[in-house]
């Protein structure tokens, strides 16, 4: 292909020791037919992750401007390259100001460049590339993969079954989300759709609420509190808050799904006037309630809100009070689960869940569903 106007660079970078043997790799890809238009990779001697992962970027944006690319994807699982070029966090180290001006002088050459960070999963290409550098700088043999006989993704092929999961707990801070359901509603005992609503916490509800705010306010790492914007999540919010004494702050993205025509509907009642429309339902996370948001919709948004806490708190802890549905999201999306598996999670009022996100793409779910506070 010749002359490709819009491309995805894929960049990755490491240094077995941080510093160590380091290399990177790089791959630009045709973005709509998925055609492998460059790999680079190179050896850098004795250096730092960050200085790999920049040269990676480097390298990739070099390739796609040789390719006469104008609009560029970036995606790489280097949180801190991705948030420092799209602008949102500083760059801080003295020895990284020249890669990222560098950097940044190459994407001033295209009419478009975006960022976007991705799991490592989805950065095996170029994590392969950068791992043949760091063997070669390394003096070790270099270990390569068969090459395929094809450059599009093969959609029978399950990409993580390329390597076995990693069993050894990754290094680094994480980022820690303390996932909190809001306290119950006159909707949850009755077991009701219940999504745009504006109900009010019951009485059993701001007990609840009580109960995981005294919990949490035991807690001294917290540094900020999140909330859905709905009223019995906001109320809750408020407590949590004022136990720790911290402010609250509200992101639309987590609030719960919109259930459309089947808001304050029990399953009974959808299943009856809306059979097929809840068979759709079940069966396909694109598929929403007349009137209402897909499982889809509202996992682009909920990601799009952690992001967003993950970004502004690197190596923090925050408190994010929420409904069903984000929470479920978040738990399905960081175990890499089907979709599925939103309907086999069960979440009880106020019980609290916790989320660990680590620069290096990993994520940790050290707790699920805890209500213990509330028999306490």
């Amino acid at each position: 292909m010749s002359n490709p106007r819009h491309v995805v660079v894929e960049a990755d970078g490491g240094s077995r020791g941080n510093p160590g043997p380091a290399g990177y790799g790089a791959v630009v890809r045709d973005a709509r037919s998925g055609e492998l238009l460059a790999e680079r990779n190179a050896s850098l001697g004795v250096t730092t992750n960050n200085v790999a992962e920049y040269s990676g970027l480097i390298a990739g944006l070099t390739a796609a401007r040789d390719l006469g690319a104008t609009q560029v994807e970036v995606r790489m699982d280097s949180r801190l390259v991705v948030e420092q070029m799209a602008g949102r966090w500083q760059v801080k180290h003295p020895s990284m100001r020249p890669l990222a001006a560098q950097a940044a002088a190459l994407v001033r050459s295209f009419g478009s460049v975006t960022f976007e960070w991705v799991p490592r999963e989805r950065n095996k290409h170029a994590d392969r590339l950068a791992n043949e550098a760091m063997d070669a700088a390394a003096g070790r043999p270099v270990s390569r993969a068969e090459p395929r006989a094809h450059t599009r993704a093969d959609p029978r092929v399950d990409p993580r079954a390329e390597q076995p999961p990693n069993w050894m707990p990754p290094g680094g801070t994480p980022t820690r989300l303390l996932l909190v359901r809001h306290g119950a509603t006159e909707h949850s005992a009755q077991r009701r759709f219940s999504g745009r609503n504006d109900l009010a916490l019951d009485a059993a509800g701001e007990r609840q609420a009580a109960a995981v705010a005294r919990r949490l306010a035991t807690r001294t790492d917290v540094g900020a509190v999140v909330s859905s914007p709905l009223r019995r999540a906001r109320q809750t919010a408020d407590l949590v808050g004022a136990g720790l004494g911290l402010a609250v702050t509200e992101s639309p993205d987590f609030a719960e799904l919109d259930f459309g025509a089947w808001e304050g509907l029990t399953m009974r009642e959808v299943a009856d006037r809306f059979p097929g429309e809840l068979s759709a339902w079940a069966g396909s996370a694109a598929s929403a309630p007349p009137g209402g948001e897909s499982f889809a919709a509202l996992a682009r948004r909920v990601r799009r809100g952690r992001d967003a806490v993950v970004a502004a708190h690197p190596g923090g802890t925050v408190v994010v009070v929420t409904h069903v549905t984000p929470i479920k999201t978040l738990v399905q999306v960081a175990l890499d689960a089907p979709a599925s598996a939103l309907f086999r999670l069960h979440l009880d009022p106020a019980s609290l869940t916790v989320l660990e996100y680590y620069d290096t793409g990993d994520v940790r779910m050290s707790l699920f569903n805890d209500a213990s506070h509330l028999s306490s």
